[in-house]
């Protein structure tokens, strides 16, 4: 049951299927309205290089030569990761509870969430601001005890 779980987290988001969609939702909730993306100033990310990714991850990055590189999606109960590779969109998704982000070496953030993570490199003081933006929104989804999660 939990590889199950884990497997569910880590999608092909490529196509508009509608069963994947729901498992979307229902983990980190619908797109944010256009008046909560401008009171919010933007939901999405810059680009940022993957310096380091978990083994599943990696694997899929490995398939083609682009460079590894990535963004992230603001969503009311968590944040979705997306990259491409082989032409296909594959998105991380996260529920805020299970995120965990660190700021480690000079310039560089993980992202972690159960058996996988993402470390990406940040070059100017956006993406900085952008992480502020996806901790405050983590601590404004705070469950109030455990039973909410």
């Amino acid at each position: 049951m939990i590889n199950v779980y884990l497997q569910l987290m880590l999608l092909n988001i490529s196509y508009n299927d509608k069963e994947v969609k729901r498992k979307i939702e229902k983990t980190v909730g619908k797109p944010f309205s256009l008046q909560k993306r401008w009171k919010l100033g933007g939901i999405g990310s810059p680009k940022l290089l993957i310096d380091s990714c978990s083994l599943d991850i990696s694997n899929l990055l490995i398939l083609d030569k682009n460079i590894d590189q990535c963004n992230i999606e603001l969503r009311p109960k968590g944040i979705i990761v997306r990259f491409r590779s082989l032409l296909e969109t594959y998105g991380l998704i996260i529920p805020y509870y299970k995120l965990k982000i660190y700021k480690g070496r000079a310039k560089i953030y993980s992202i972690y969430m159960d058996n996988y993570f993402i470390k990406v490199i940040y070059d100017n003081d956006s993406v900085r601001e952008f992480f502020k933006k996806i901790l405050d929104q983590k601590i404004l989804n705070i469950p109030s005890s455990f039973e909410d999660i």
